[in-house]
């Protein structure tokens, strides 16, 4: 099994040589877990222990192919070797022996080693192989949640990637030690939740977050996260590429409140996406919004025109079909709004000065295109002088 575990993992490829590592180090974490969950795997992020010296190897191994080391954590001699696009952790060993140091770990699945011997050996001192092939997430020891509580949030991305189901006295634990996550670091934090987001079992593992309360300090009360796994069994209509427009964005906008987003330091880019999805959501009037006036109409497909796929899953499967059929159809007029003038022409054929008129008119013509009463550049130019005549007034 050791031997095949590399070979998966294609070490002949590695951008070092195992001989780099001096004598008692193991492979752990995700690379050992994802070669035995699949019999291909493409990583490039990997974790090593070593004996001693985890800073001085990394900056042995940037002299020696170059690449850069970045210190992690000095009291603790953890360093990261970066090389192109691969990314190697090396750390010193906690404890008296490597059973010491992995039973300090989080998961069962996350304590598995490959002892870097002339005849590689796997190490797997708490049967993590065996809730591995169960797909159990078995949590080793509750004291390990209290010295790191973002452990508990990256048990559900576990869940949320793995397909894993969670074992109940592991549920306890997480349950039990849920409000100490609050004491984390949010960077920290942000990552895994992205993490979890855009992983294909998300809506497995969300439900059981709501549940023990785990990210409530950055909610406040807002709109429950509304789509479980049973709701999200009819999305045929949907493409691959679609629900991962839709899925991770509805996941985050229903997972975190407005100053959740901000306090964890989501991106503006996400938060006003987020906004935007969660003001049209409260807005839906169970008609597929046949109730809103033309002008709320187009600042809909204006503002979600790139993110309508996570707008469109919270309809009904009549109406998704609808509606993904022209978000599909880049030339419909009202799902891909534009005016047929910009700015420029319309100042040099009215002859008209820069001014806040530009942007009235433009939004203009382009609601008159998308509902259909107008047709090409032409009627177009026809319309803007026929709008400048009866505005210039106003304009000034």
């Amino acid at each position: 099994m050791a031997k095949e575990i590399l070979k998966r993992l294609n070490s002949d490829n590695w951008p070092l040589k195992l001989n780099d590592f001096p004598i008692g180090t193991c492979l752990v974490g995700g690379a050992i877990r994802d070669a035995l969950f699949k019999k291909e795997s493409i990583i490039s992020d990997f974790d090593f222990v070593v004996p001693i010296g985890a800073i001085h190897l990394c900056k042995t191994l940037s002299n020696k192919y170059g690449g850069t080391t970045v210190v992690l954590d000095d009291q603790r001699d953890i360093a990261r070797y970066i090389y192109n696009d691969w990314k190697i952790d090396v750390a010193s060993q906690i404890g008296n022996d490597l059973r010491e140091d992995l039973i300090r770990r989080d998961y069962t699945i996350n304590a598995i080693a490959l002892k870097l011997l002339p005849e590689p050996e796997i190490f797997d001192p708490v049967n993590g192989i065996r809730d591995l092939k169960h797909k159990r997430l078995v949590a080793i020891d509750e004291k390990n949640f209290i010295n790191d509580p973002l452990r508990i949030l990256r048990g559900f991305r576990l869940i949320s990637e793995l397909n894993l189901e969670l074992d109940s006295q592991t549920k306890v634990y997480l349950r039990k030690n849920a409000k100490l996550l609050i004491g984390i670091p949010s960077e920290r934090i942000k990552v895994e939740i992205e993490k979890l987001i855009n992983a294909f079992w998300a809506d497995d593992a969300i439900p059981i977050m709501n549940e023990i309360h785990l990210l409530e300090p950055w909610k406040e009360n807002f709109i429950q996260y509304q789509f479980g796994p049973l709701s999200l069994k009819n999305v045929s209509s949907f493409t691959d590429e679609e629900l991962e427009i839709a899925l991770p964005l509805i996941r985050l906008t229903n997972l975190l409140s407005k100053k959740g987003l901000s306090d964890l330091g989501f991106s503006r880019k996400t938060m006003r996406a987020c906004n935007r999805l969660r003001f049209w959501q409260e807005k839906n009037d169970g008609y597929a919004f046949r109730g809103l006036n033309e002008l709320d109409r187009l600042k809909l497909h204006i503002e979600m025109e790139n993110h309508l796929p996570a707008l469109i899953l919270t309809l009904s499967q009549d109406d998704q079909k609808i509606w993904l059929k022209r978000w599909r159809d880049f030339k419909d007029p009202l799902f891909h709004p534009y005016s047929l003038l910009d700015g420029n022409s319309l100042k040099t054929f009215l002859k008209a000065p820069e001014g806040p008129w530009i942007g009235d008119l433009i939004h203009y013509l382009c609601k008159e295109r998308a509902f259909g009463r107008l047709h090409n550049s032409e009627e177009a130019y026809k319309l803007a002088l026929y709008w400048w005549e009866h505005n210039k007034p106003f304009c000034d």
